[in-house]
């Protein structure tokens, strides 16, 4: 396969509150999916540890430097030769507060890039469900682009920040085209949004999109939607799981993001405005 050509895998996780045991799954879809034939594959937010209340997780988050998933993650992208991007993992800095972090291994075991969550889900859902995650976790401020191979750049995001379009077009402008949004959203919001909010940020960059997600019932009584999605830079589906954790994979040709960027050449058209009042 050329570098022109991608094969990507997501995988779609039930995450628990055991650490040790989310490690040992996620890496077993791991070496499924290479063993497919993926080049690039990416995890849920929250890979290692699902908690809710948040408040909980704080209080048994270790520190980044003693974080035993990024030892092994780190040996077995080295071991498979493969990009993998760790949705995120959740680790604790020196003030004890949490930070929602995604990482970017490359094929030599490397961290590439880290990225921290901007948007932090602070919510009241029509259900009664309440989140509240800027309480414990602290928000980042830097967006991140990092190169997959030649071709191929990623855009890191994590959940939430599904919501804000212009972060997408900044990565988009910044060179990304692939859009990675690893994510763990509730039920209800995903039954109305999650579907068109994906295919809205492929189609507006004109950008590959891989969203791997969390699934089912949590620790704590949390729910989440699943339907990890693979999309084209026009905004069709290439793969999609709604249920069950497992694994999707699709091809991702470069040649598509030229076509659509060419065809609708929106990124181009940005214009400076006033708003009158």
């Amino acid at each position: 396969m050329t570098e022109t050509l991608l094969k990507v895998a997501c995988l779609q996780l039930n995450s628990s509150a055991d650490i040790e045991r989310n490690i040992d799954k996620a890496s077993a879809y791991i070496r499924e999916a290479a063993g497919l034939g993926a080049q690039f594959v990416a995890t849920p937010e929250n890979t290692c540890y699902m908690m809710h209340p948040l408040s909980k997780k704080r209080d048994t988050t270790p520190k980044e430097q003693d974080h035993p998933g990024l030892t092994v993650f780190a040996a077995l992208a080295e071991e498979l030769g493969i990009m993998l991007l760790i949705g995120s993992i959740c680790v604790c800095n020196e003030d004890d507060k949490l930070i929602n972090r995604s990482y970017l291994f490359n094929s030599k075991g490397k961290i590439q890039a880290k990225y921290d969550k901007i948007h932090l889900f602070d919510a009241n859902l029509p259900g009664g469900e309440v989140y509240k995650e800027s309480d414990v976790v602290t928000a980042g401020n830097e967006a991140v682009v990092s190169r997959i191979n030649n071709y191929f750049v990623a855009g890191m995001s994590v959940c939430y920040d599904l919501r804000f379009a212009y972060l997408y077009r900044s990565l988009a402008h910044a060179g990304a085209n692939l859009m990675c949004i690893p994510s763990a959203f509730t039920v209800p919001t995903g039954k109305a949004h999650w579907e068109i909010l994906q295919r809205a940020r492929a189609i507006e960059t004109g950008s590959f999109v891989v969203s791997p997600a969390q699934v089912g019932l949590h620790e704590g009584g949390r729910r989440t939607y699943g339907h990890s999605m693979i999309i084209s830079p026009w905004g069709k589906i290439l793969a999609q799981k709604e249920e069950g954790e497992g694994i999707i994979m699709a091809d991702l040709d470069f040649a598509e993001i030229g076509k659509t960027r060419t065809a609708l050449p929106a990124l181009s058209h940005d214009r400076e405005y006033s708003i009158k009042k």
